[in-house]
């Protein structure tokens, strides 16, 4: 049972590190502080992140308000992740 437990703590840490980088990007995008991204901070900044694919500003501003809060970053954390893992497990000329 214990081992079974350390290989599930194990398996977590890459992705708690995944989410923990996006949580960075996203303060690192934030260039003024006031807890939203605007369109102008995001592409002076999004291509020095190095997120591959790099998802763009409209598709992550759900709301059309110009600007990317912290609940539609992590809905393309979410994305970005699940595109990942489903392009790891599968064979597809797409995840190429």
């Amino acid at each position: 049972m214990r081992r079974v437990l350390i290989v599930a703590a194990a398996a977590l840490i890459p992705a708690s590190a995944a989410f923990a980088d996006w949580a960075g990007h996203f303060k690192t995008l934030d260039t003024d502080g006031n807890g939203a991204v605007s369109r102008t901070e995001f592409e002076a900044g999004v291509s020095k992140l190095g997120l591959d694919p790099a998802p763009t500003f409209t598709t992550i501003d759900q709301d059309v308000n110009n600007r990317i809060d912290a609940d539609e970053w992590a809905a393309a954390e979410k994305q970005t992740t699940a595109y990942q893992e489903s392009c790891k497990s599968t064979t597809a000329s797409w995840c190429e």
